[in-house]
């Protein structure tokens, strides 16, 4: 797939999310929740894990629908989850997507009510759509819930917040990195095998290139939280450092950092190529866009 026709994709694709997102957050909410979910969600950030949903789905054929609803429902999931990070308790951040945070825009009481909100919309989302099939609803809410609790995210937020200061080997940064970023990259990549037929090497090669692609992920976030500005990245530069948090820049230095993530893109574009399917010009095109992103 050519530069040009991945734009055309990526630019129909976040057509539909955005619409679709637009008419689903805040929808029949009191005005005073609807406009911090609102404000979390739109009108910023670059939707990374729908594309990815829709990605995996156009590998195995997936239901348009239910390939819809999977996409809008991990960015939900996403939303929430950079808005509780932001906030005093946690990260305590106050830009976010270039704008100032939700509990410095709407307070902190706002912010949490709105996550929590949003979270429980990622769910409604999934199983309001009498097109997709029951079992297809329920596995879809099974991944991402996992993806997103105490075995997922939850959990690796936890291990984060736990490190401050501490000096963690590869192996704990990477087990944290998998659980905090990695589960809801990987929960995308499945969610959207999930909406089509797929066989179990397919299924087997899209986890390895999810977990290779997760870990990149983060691992470029580490390299940019270094080397690029405030501006660029639409969040606080120099944060992590500053923080006193384990990275994997202040583990294997900056460019041993780079390194691992081309051998993690090396990773994902093998297990592709393994994986028994030929749609997968989206899914190489993307893990391309996490190693060479700017910001």
């Amino acid at each position: 797939m050519t530069a040009f026709e991945f734009s055309a994709w990526r630019d129909q694709v976040l057509a539909r999310v955005e619409a679709a997102l637009s008419d689903w957050v805040g929808a029949g909410t009191p005005d005073t929740l609807a406009q911090p979910m609102r404000y979390a969600v739109l009108d910023g950030g670059k939707r990374f894990r729908p594309l990815l949903v829709q990605a995996a789905s156009d590998a195995v054929g997936g239901h348009a629908a239910a390939t819809l609803r999977a996409a809008c429902a991990v960015e939900l999931i996403h939303a929430y989850s950079l808005v509780h990070d932001d906030m005093p308790c946690m990260d305590n951040d106050v830009l976010r997507r270039g704008k100032p945070t939700v509990h410095v825009q709407f307070g902190q009481a706002g912010a949490l009510l709105a996550g929590d909100a949003l979270q429980a919309l990622a769910f409604e989302v999934l199983t309001l759509d009498n097109a997709v099939d029951a079992a297809t609803q329920a596995n879809l809410c099974g991944l991402l819930s996992r993806a997103a609790g105490s075995t997922g995210m939850a959990g690796g937020q936890a291990i984060d917040l736990a490190s401050v200061g501490l000096q963690l080997t590869e192996a704990q940064l990477r087990q944290m990195h998998r659980l905090k970023t990695g589960a809801l990259l990987k929960a995308s990549v499945m969610m959207g095998a999930a909406c089509g037929p797929a066989s179990q090497q397919a299924l087997a090669q899209l986890a390895i290139y999810a977990d290779a692609l997760g870990l990149a992920f983060q691992v470029m976030d580490d390299v940019l939280d270094v080397t690029a500005d405030s501006a660029t990245l639409g969040k606080t530069a120099g944060k992590d450092a500053a923080n006193d948090k384990p990275t994997y820049v202040s583990l294997l230095g900056l460019d041993a950092a780079r390194e691992l993530a081309m051998n993690l893109h090396r990773q994902a574009s093998e297990a592709l190529g393994q994986s028994g399917l030929t749609n997968t010009h989206a899914l190489a095109a993307l893990a391309d866009q996490v190693v060479h992103r700017n910001h």
